[in-house]
C-alpha cells in the first residue's frame, strides 16, 4: 500500500546515535543489498516539567542500492541520524521486535 497525503495514518521515525554493533550485509536472492545495524541513542527529554534519562537501542534495516556506498565504511562508534518507518519483524523464535527500516541515513560525526 503506497502512503498518499489524505492518509490519516502516519509511520515516520526520526533517530539520532551511534551505531553500537557491527553491521551485517547481505543480498537477497533478488539482489536487493541489506545493510543491518544496531543504533544506540541517549539523551536527556523533558517529561511532565522533569528531566528523563532516555535510551534507546533499535536495529536498523538499510536496504538497497542507494545506501550501498554510504554504509561500506560504517563502523562501531559511527554517529548516524536515520530517517525511516517502524516495523515489526518475528524472529525464528517467534519473538517480535520493533525495527526501523532506513530511507535517509545521515553521518554526523
Amino acid at each position: 500500500m503506497v502512503q498518499t497525503q489524505a492518509d490519516p495514518y502516519t509511520n515516520q521515525f526520526v533517530l539520532s546515535g551511534i551505531v553500537c554493533k557491527t553491521p551485517k550485509y547481505s543480498q537477497s536472492p533478488a539482489g536487493i543489498a541489506h545493510c543491518i545495524f544496531v543504533l544506540e541513542h541517549k539523551s536527556m527529554q523533558i517529561e511532565a516539567d522533569l528531566n528523563r534519562n532516555s535510551y534507546v537501542r533499535i536495529q536498523v534495516v538499510a536496504s538497497g542500492d542507494k545506501f550501498r556506498n554510504q554504509l561500506e565504511h560504517l563502523y562501531v562508534g559511527q554517529g548516524l541520524q536515520v530517517r525511516g518507518f517502524l516495523n515489526r519483524h518475528e524472529s525464528r523464535n517467534g519473538l517480535s521486535q520493533l525495527v526501523l527500516h532506513a530511507q535517509h541515513i545521515e553521518r554526523i560525526n
